[in-house]
């Protein structure tokens, strides 16, 4: 199975669309159409009228701005019926456009346009989404259910928990900000909801549970670094989530946003009723920083571990229930060297496969007990800082020991 991250792109004459974006010469409707019409279309070449890249558009002007109050809602709706007229006004569909990687020699530039989702977040113009869907955009524009179009910059964006945050002209928007969710509070079994504009059907809203908590995903930052990074406590749904989903909200059936959908499990890269989405309270933590400061620091220990199971740790002559993860390697250099944890050096064969064998074994974290890798890196993303000193309770040859570590950033 393959995992897919979530944002459809297609390519069209990026020209044709920031003439008539930025000149007004069409309506939001118009401009709608000629977008979905070249989204259908095989990815082909274009030639610009010039060879110059396009400029980033910063100044908030409006194509169209609807200034209508909203509907009441009527008396006889059911509950999902009112969720979806309540919440659907705040979910917002995201175009980017981005100049293509091409192979060949030929002077005419290629471009993409992408698409995803996110929500208002606060009074303020801002917008979150997830960070791929603007990865590399030079062009973001943001569309509201009343077909608002507006300008967008992105202010802050981490690869690391896949976060973003847009911002456009607040005068502009005609929607309330959608409350974050207590992710600690979610369960499995739980009815949840999810609104976004999977393959561009804007204002798409599937249904499903809470399939599985703790489930882990890369970082979008792996692919393109040396260090392999992931985002802990991911929220498993089988609500159909496909392209263009992402940056939308999942949500519980009080309308709080639990989680920002951001992936799928599928070999066909569409919805086979496996979805993932980044915690509410993974957002409340790095939201905030990314709007004030653009960028959040993870904080690190800079080790590679392996998690003991009983398998592990019978063949290694340790109690049957001995649980924690080794250290297998520790980065010259970072807070795990400085405290003088000792990596692994021999390596044994265990069901078929080596496993390290004398490293220090982490058990706990600031007496939090760790029994597996999930535990380790939940606790770090959740509670700890750059800077923070953290106590390690360790297993060295048959002994528990206390090692003191202080936390650095990752390095970007």
């Amino acid at each position: 199975m393959r995992r897919s991250i979530i944002s459809s792109s297609v390519t069209l004459t990026l020209i044709l669309i920031v003439s008539l974006m930025l000149s007004g010469c069409v309506g939001v409707n118009t401009l709608s159409r000629i977008v979905n019409q070249a989204e259908r279309q095989q990815t082909t070449q274009v030639q610009s009228a010039s060879t110059s890249q396009p400029t980033r558009t910063t100044q908030n002007t409006a194509i169209t701005v609807a200034t209508a109050a909203p509907t009441p809602l009527p008396e006889d709706l059911t509950g999902l019926e009112a969720l979806y007229l309540r919440i659907n006004p705040s979910v917002v569909n995201i175009r980017v456009a981005s100049q293509a990687v091409t192979v060949n020699s030929s002077d005419t530039p290629t471009y993409q346009v992408g698409e995803g989702s996110g929500f208002v977040y606060d009074d303020q113009g801002h917008i979150v989404t997830n960070n791929h869907v603007i990865a590399g955009a030079e062009l973001v524009y943001v569309t509201f259910s009343d077909d608002t179009t507006l300008p967008a910059k992105v202010i802050g964006a981490d690869p690391d928990s896949d976060l973003a945050v847009l911002e456009v002209e607040r005068d502009g928007v005609n929607a309330a900000p959608l409350t974050l969710g207590d992710s600690d509070q979610v369960r499995v079994g739980q009815q949840v909801i999810a609104i976004g504009n999977p393959f561009g059907l804007e204002g798409t809203m599937t249904s499903g549970i809470v399939s599985a908590l703790g489930r882990t995903i890369p970082a979008s930052s792996s692919s393109t670094s040396a260090s392999v990074y992931t985002i802990p406590d991911i929220i498993q749904t089988d609500a159909a989530i496909n392209p263009g989903n992402s940056g939308g909200p999942l949500l519980n059936l009080s309308g709080e946003v639990i989680g920002v959908n951001a992936a799928i499990e599928s070999s066909s890269q569409s919805s086979a009723g496996v979805g993932f989405t980044i915690p509410s309270n993974i957002v409340k933590k790095v939201v905030p920083q990314l709007i004030t400061n653009g960028v959040y620091q993870h904080p690190r220990l800079g080790i590679t571990t392996f998690t003991i199971s009983q398998p592990i740790a019978e063949a290694l002559g340790l109690p049957s229930t001995q649980r924690g993860v080794m250290v297998v390697e520790v980065t010259p250099g970072s807070p795990a060297d400085e405290a003088g944890l000792h990596p692994s050096t021999q390596t044994k064969t265990v069901l078929g496969g080596q496993v390290p064998t004398d490293g220090d074994i982490i058990t706990a974290i600031d007496g939090t007990v760790v029994n597996k890798y999930d535990d380790l890196i939940s606790y770090l993303a959740r509670y700890t800082e750059v800077g923070q000193t953290v106590e390690l309770t360790v297993l060295r040859n048959g002994q528990s020991l206390q090692v003191s570590v202080t936390l650095d950033a990752r390095s970007s």
